[in-house]
């Protein structure tokens, strides 16, 4: 029983790699008629080692993210702050409101009653009238709202200015994909918040109800206007204290949204390493250019040697090369230097020259450790090197007597 049911474990695992294109997407290819639980663990892990996303998102990758339109942000709180604005500019603002109204109806009655409102110019003054009242009442409202819109989302996003979220996307048509997200974490989300929302409503309302129900009941003794205002102030009040708490909502969408948001920009390590690449090159090229310049700079360094004075030697490890020209420097200047192989190869071309060489461990090591090619040596050495020069000056001499 044992047998088989490994039997059947692998080739239930198979199968479900054949129907997921594991083997297409592994780049590996499956035999079906034998499986093994080798090649299921191959499969497997070339899957997934690859596509895990585990970093976090790297500038390039938030940069390019923004530019698409992928930022944090939470439609809560653009909401939150939205309705509130609006809200207490209402509260604050009823006077002005109540004013406007009174006056409007006042003159609706009193005047535009009792006149023939079929006549074009009395229609177009009533029109006119009633446009200007509402415009005094609601643009204030409008104004706080948007300039509140604004403010909340520069905090969020900051200024940026992109076409990307309005391009046509041919996916967003599939109905498949469509169906995936009513059934996604998002989507589950949303609906979570939509129910607490619709519960806090009703039962903010239904506690502010409760406390204001001897109130309720003298309305029968108030007049009309009366009852509006104290009906429009229990909906004001209302709608505050709802927006207050979806305020709370608010901040925990935020943190989610940013959980979220970085959820999603996560990378794997491949993709890092793609990025790396694509900004700093291949590092396989850059290493080839390296080792290309340090080529072209040996071998200028090898056509300047045949002009040096004096080749100082370690004998063996290192090499400098030195050439002093009174009329253009104050100090002698190293013009090449090596170590190893390097170093043989200076001495080869010094004596293919006829460049004497002197050895001196210390100064050769000392030259080689602190002057770069084409820099004058350090007064501290002056000495040392005039003393080599002046030997080497002697030795040029006596060739020449001879």
């Amino acid at each position: 029983m044992a047998l088989v049911a490994v039997f059947l474990k692998q080739n239930i695992i198979t199968y479900m790699c054949h129907i997921f294109n594991l083997d297409k997407m592994a780049g590996k290819t499956t035999n079906y008629e034998s499986p093994t639980m080798n090649n299921y663990y191959s499969i497997s892990l070339q899957f997934f080692a690859d596509d895990e996303k585990t970093e976090k998102a790297t500038p390039k990758k938030r940069q390019d993210a923004r530019q698409k339109g992928q930022v944090l942000k939470s439609k809560e709180v653009n909401s939150a702050v939205l309705l509130l604005a609006m809200f207490l500019t209402i509260k604050y603002s009823s006077p002005m409101i109540y004013e406007e109204l009174s006056n409007y109806f006042k003159v609706v009655f009193n005047e535009y009653m009792k006149r023939d409102i079929t006549e074009i110019s009395t229609f177009m003054n009533f029109v006119t009238y009633t446009l200007s009242v509402f415009m005094k009442i609601t643009l204030p409202i409008f104004l706080v709202s948007i300039l509140a819109g604004l403010i909340c989302g520069y905090a969020q996003v900051g200024f940026l200015f992109t076409l990307e979220p309005l391009k046509v996307k041919l996916d967003k048509l599939n109905p498949i994909n469509g169906f995936k997200q009513l059934f996604s974490k998002q989507s589950l989300v949303e609906l979570i918040k939509s129910f607490f929302k619709i519960s806090v409503s009703l039962y903010i309302t239904f506690l502010y109800l409760k406390g204001e129900v001897n109130n309720i009941f003298k309305i029968v003794d108030m007049d009309v206007i009366n009852i509006f205002i104290y009906i429009g102030n229990i909906a004001i009040n209302v709608s505050i204290a709802i927006v207050i708490v979806i305020g709370i909502l608010a901040i925990f969408d935020y943190i989610f949204q940013w959980w979220d948001y970085e959820r999603n920009l996560k990378m794997s390590k491949h993709e890092v390493k793609e990025e790396y690449k694509q900004m700093e090159g291949n590092p396989l090229v850059k290493s080839k250019i390296k080792q290309k310049q340090r080529q072209m700079a040996a071998s200028r360094m090898m056509k300047e040697i045949p002009k040096a004075d004096v080749v100082i030697t370690n004998p063996t490890h290192f090499a400098v090369a030195l050439k002093y020209e009174p009329e253009k420097n104050t100090a002698p200047m190293l013009i090449a230097k090596g170590q190893d192989y390097l170093a043989l190869r200076i001495k080869e071309i010094a004596k293919e020259n006829s460049v004497e060489i002197v050895e001196n461990k210390q100064l050769a090591r000392t030259l080689y450790s602190t002057v770069e090619i084409g820099e004058q040596i350090p007064e501290d050495l002056y000495q040392t090197v005039a003393e080599v020069l002046a030997f080497v000056y002697s030795l040029k001499e006596n060739k020449s007597a001879v």
